[in-house]
């Protein structure tokens, strides 16, 4: 079963595949200082940090190793974020995580908190995977809110792509059956 949610919605969002053409709208996420502040290892230049971003998304959609999703508005039809299962190794062990990122014009709305509860939802109820984790850079309070808000408990702190992180994690046993 594909890990993607392409056609999967919530009250305010559809999900859909990322496309070459949301480029230049998810650009503006690299363009804001604030997006990469807490992310060691990111290129400077933010044409490149996109390109580098996009290439890692297609390059997952082919490989089956899960995706972002690009995140629709309903009211609207604009992009707002991208969210999605991605297949992650942490510690030598793969993982199936939810990640997450929003532009910055739509923060603290709660869009991220509503796409992650879809993910979290979606994975258990395709028999995706008995824990899903997030891994939250750990200056990066907004996120971890995210995580805590979708049901997740701290489980460790670990070194990941050289920035220190924490594995918030959840377990299907502890969540509804949906």
């Amino acid at each position: 079963m594909s890990l993607l949610l392409a056609g999967e919605e919530t009250q305010r969002l559809k999900f859909r595949k990322l496309l070459p053409v949301d480029f230049d709208d998810w650009l503006s996420f690299h363009q804001d200082p604030r997006s990469s502040q807490f992310w060691e290892g990111l290129p400077e230049n933010p044409v490149s940090a996109c390109q580098q971003q996009f290439a890692r998304v297609f390059e997952r959609y082919e490989k089956n190793w899960g995706g972002m999703n690009a995140l629709i508005l309903k009211t609207s039809g604009n992009l707002i974020g991208l969210c999605g299962l991605l297949v992650q190794n942490v510690d030598g062990i793969d993982e199936l995580e939810i990640g997450y990122s929003i532009l910055p014009r739509y923060w603290q709305k709660g869009f991220a908190t509503d796409a992650a509860k879809k993910c979290k939802e979606f994975a258990f109820k395709n028999g995706l995977a008995e824990t899903l984790i997030s891994i939250i850079q750990v200056d990066n309070l907004p996120s971890q809110k995210v995580a805590l808000n979708n049901g997740m408990y701290l489980d460790k702190t670990t070194a990941y792509r050289d920035n220190q992180v924490h594995i918030f994690r959840i377990h299907q046993s502890q969540t509804f059956q949906v």
